[in-house]
């Protein structure tokens, strides 16, 4: 089965899918990674006094790291404005989505939810594109594709009992269709693909991402309703 993650940055394939992406190829998927822009906007540059270019040519290769760490099928990294995805006219965005997704033909396709997890407007411009296009295409008769996910967080604890400089927007659990559990195995991929991030390690410290994900990695999915959640992202489709 093929399998396409669309993010919009550098380290969001890290910042909990990276364990179900190495066990999904594992079992034989091919799963392929499109990221929109190369990050270059942090304000992580600032500190390392860098060009927005420089620091998305780091992000950028750190991103290579991350792709044998977790042996994609496929990988590429576009350079979108980064920080800016919302000032871009979303057609052109959607263009571009549309024009990998036919060349991949992925049956799964994982991105965002509405909420973006950090709420951040590149997240949720993402968010609305791969949908807007995933739809489209199903109406226009591209039927391999079959599922539609979205990475989230459970609503374990409330925004106001979170602690520190990232507050991550969650989702119901009632609104939780996927719960792929994670072994010692898997974290270690989680902390090895966090880890090729150099540049941005006092960011994920301070995100205390690997407590917040816990011992699951969760998905919504899109027009579909699970209860037991599934625990596999592709239980339920024929290959």
């Amino acid at each position: 089965m093929r399998i396409l993650y669309i993010f919009p940055h550098p380290d969001d394939e890290s910042f909990g899918p990276a364990p179900v992406i190495k066990s999904q190829i594992d079992h034989g998927h091919e799963v392929f990674l499109l990221t929109l822009t190369r990050g270059g906007a942090t304000q992580v540059r600032k500190k390392l006094g860098l060009s927005v270019s420089q620091m998305g040519e780091i992000r950028y290769q750190e991103m290579v790291n991350v792709e044998k760490v977790l042996q994609l099928t496929g990988m590429t990294v576009l350079d979108l404005p980064d920080d800016a995805l919302k000032e871009l006219d979303p057609r052109v965005i959607e263009g571009i989505v549309e024009e990998h997704i036919k060349k991949i033909r992925p049956q799964i396709i994982v991105t965002y939810p509405v909420h973006g997890v950090s709420g951040f407007h590149d997240h949720l411009v993402t968010h609305a594109v791969v949908k807007r296009v995933f739809l489209q295409l199903r109406d226009d008769g591209e039927r391999y594709l079959r599922r539609l996910a979205f990475i989230t967080i459970p609503n374990r604890v409330t925004e106001t009992q979170q602690q520190g400089n990232f507050v991550m927007k969650q989702s119901d659990p009632t609104l939780i269709d996927c719960e792929v559990a994670l072994d010692l195995k898997a974290k270690e991929v989680l902390k090895a693909a966090l880890d090729c991030y150099e540049s941005y390690q006092e960011m994920i410290e301070k995100s205390r991402v690997i407590e917040k994900i816990g011992d699951k990695v969760c998905f919504e999915i899109f027009a579909e309703d699970h209860n037991p959640p599934l625990t596999d992202l592709t239980e339920g489709i024929e290959r």
